[in-house]
């Protein structure tokens, strides 16, 4: 199986769950979007010598036989028809991406060409070397406007407000399109507030730890009156292998699910558990609300529990304080 965004935050995750699951998997990623003392330590944790890495030529992981990575980018359709037909993939799990709701606004055009132009190149990749099943990223922020709660994935979602979301609305529209017309399996994948180890810098979660933890102001948006459905990495990684493992649905090859917690979080209440696990006390700056930015999220994940008998079940008081002993053992604090 080909897994797309392997140096990202649940890239790296997911393609660990199925290495150590005993699956065969090809990992690739251009190594681009996030910092690159992170990016390299979740390759390096997989067993991947960054050292020595060629773009376009596969990299054997030391750690596990079953693995190796390819530096490129999704959007090199040539070599990505190679890496196809060479490997003819069963399944492709589909994760790179530009994320992140508030530098799509600065940077259109980068998350125009990675998230619709790059993904278009995945659909047709998978069509013609007839890929089994194809699941991908979507993301929380398509529900947009949307202000009845939780967000069901049987709600319209036309009205998205970040560019950001707009691609991965986009997604969902060239998925079903791939799905009529050529029978491809897609699933997507509606990603809530996704944290823990080796966690994305640019979220809540980890911008939160880094300024209490350095004695700096926390930014809290909105004056406070925001909540988020926060989702721990290993949760959605077992959804992934139980969604690959139980396939489609009475045929119906376009399939979307929510993987969130099913329940969301005051800021000030998520802000209290992390100054609890780091015992500091945060000093905060309450600012307005952001462009982009949902007041709320919360996900309605009854469809995810009927099709695999499982929902996310990490409690956040235990997510987080596994995530702050990964933050503290990285970044070496006392």
């Amino acid at each position: 199986m080909l897994i797309t965004g392997t140096a990202g935050f649940i890239g790296f995750h997911l393609a660990k769950a199925f290495i150590e699951r005993g699956d065969e998997v090809v990992g690739l990623d251009n190594m681009s979007g996030g910092q690159i003392d992170l990016l390299q330590a979740r390759l390096s944790e997989t067993g991947i010598s960054v050292e020595n890495m060629r773009y376009g030529k596969p990299e054997e992981s030391r750690k596990y036989g079953n693995y190796r990575f390819f530096l490129m980018d999704i959007t090199d359709r040539d070599l990505l028809g190679k890496l196809f037909e060479r490997e003819r993939f069963d399944c492709v799990c589909h994760l790179a991406a530009r994320t992140g709701v508030r530098h799509s606004l600065e940077y259109p055009e980068e998350y125009i060409r990675s998230n619709v132009e790059g993904f278009s190149y995945i659909l047709e990749t998978c069509r013609h070397f007839q890929v089994q099943h194809l699941l991908y990223a979507s993301s929380s922020s398509v529900y947009g406007a949307n202000t009845v709660q939780p967000y069901s994935v049987g709600q319209s979602t036309d009205r998205p407000i970040s560019i950001y979301a707009a691609t991965k609305k986009m997604n969902e529209l060239m998925a079903h399109t791939y799905s009529h017309l050529y029978g491809l399996q897609t699933t997507g994948l509606r990603f809530f507030t996704v944290y823990g180890p080796y966690g994305r810098p640019d979220m809540a979660p980890f911008l939160f730890t880094k300024a209490i933890a350095e004695d700096q102001p926390v930014k809290v948006y909105n004056n406070g009156n925001m909540s988020r459905d926060f989702t721990y990495v290993d949760d959605v990684a077992r959804s992934i292998l139980l969604l690959l493992d139980a396939g489609v649905s009475d045929g119906q090859y376009f399939q979307i699910y929510n993987i969130g917690g099913g329940y969301p979080m005051k800021l000030s209440d998520f802000i209290a558990i992390i100054e609890k696990h780091l015992g500091r006390i945060a000093q905060k700056q309450f600012l307005p609300m952001q462009d982009g930015d949902m007041i709320s999220t919360f996900a309605d994940v009854a469809p995810l529990e009927k099709k695999i008998s499982y929902k996310p079940d990490t409690s956040l008081e235990e997510g987080i304080r596994k995530f702050i002993a990964w933050y503290k053992s990285f970044y070496k604090i006392t």
